[in-house]
């Protein structure tokens, strides 16, 4: 008997629907998906929406470790082992889908699909790249810069193409956590951008992203900071309830 060729694997159709292992939840903004502390038994693939990682220190002290957009997978460290714990909470900042993988069918998924390993892998070590770049940003480079960088970042989670983008919602105590510094210095920072054309805000923010790298190059010495994912078009993920 002949043996019958495997379908190639889908990666966007396996992380846009559902399956034996993996659900797709939603949540609705400040809905946590999992608490720093509890177990770790799961990974989650966001397919829509923003959210973002947060620790809380030993007195109490709450900060924003990082914001996640489309794209982004976060919980892997329930991978390590069996029985570990969640080093932060992870929280809905809009309307959300997610793809909830179990722990067991992650590991299975990474040993027998190359394409999804090779996905997965791409991702870490962009996000490995990243956070290096954060670590020598936050060392070496003044508040100014390190909140044009962090709006560049941003606002990569908008349309490719776009000159102004509308980035996730942010209160500015937020990005004083993100880089580092004072609420004040940020809002000082946020007008003199404004004053300049390189942001927009109300209640949102607008960055026009054009003027603003302009800006981070001439000061920084150096092109727009890596993009922080490769997102899979979301057009066969469920759509959102009503």
């Amino acid at each position: 008997m002949s043996q019958i060729d495997k379908k190639p694997f889908d990666t966007a159709h396996y992380l846009a629907t559902e399956g034996p292992g993996r659900s797709i939840v939603r949540h609705t903004a400040k809905q946590a998906y999992f608490a720093q502390g509890g177990p770790a038994d799961s990974v989650f693939y966001l397919q829509n929406g923003q959210a973002r990682l947060t620790v809380l220190s030993k007195r109490g002290k709450e900060a924003t470790v990082t914001m996640l957009a489309a794209g982004d997978f976060f919980g892997e460290e329930s991978m390590v082992e069996l029985g570990a714990l969640r080093t932060a909470t992870a929280s809905a900042g809009t309307v959300c889908l997610a793809l909830k993988i179990d722990r067991s069918e992650m590991l299975r998924v990474l040993h027998d699909e190359h394409a999804f390993s090779v996905f997965f892998m791409k991702f870490i070590l962009t996000r490995g790249i990243r956070t290096q770049a954060d670590l020598v940003d936050q060392l070496f480079n003044s508040s100014e810069r390190r909140l044009a960088r962090t709006l560049l970042l941003m606002a990569d989670f908008g349309q490719p193409g776009e000159l102004v983008r509308l980035i996730p919602p942010v209160t500015q105590e937020t990005l004083a956590e993100m880089i580092g510094t004072t609420r004040s210095r940020v809002s000082f920072f946020m007008n003199r951008f404004r004053k300049l054309g390189y942001i927009e805000y109300n209640d949102r923010i607008y960055v026009n992203t054009s003027l603003l790298n302009e800006h981070f190059a001439a000061e920084h010495g150096s092109a727009r900071p890596t993009a922080r994912r490769e997102c899979i078009p979301a057009q066969n993920a469920r759509s959102s309830p009503p």
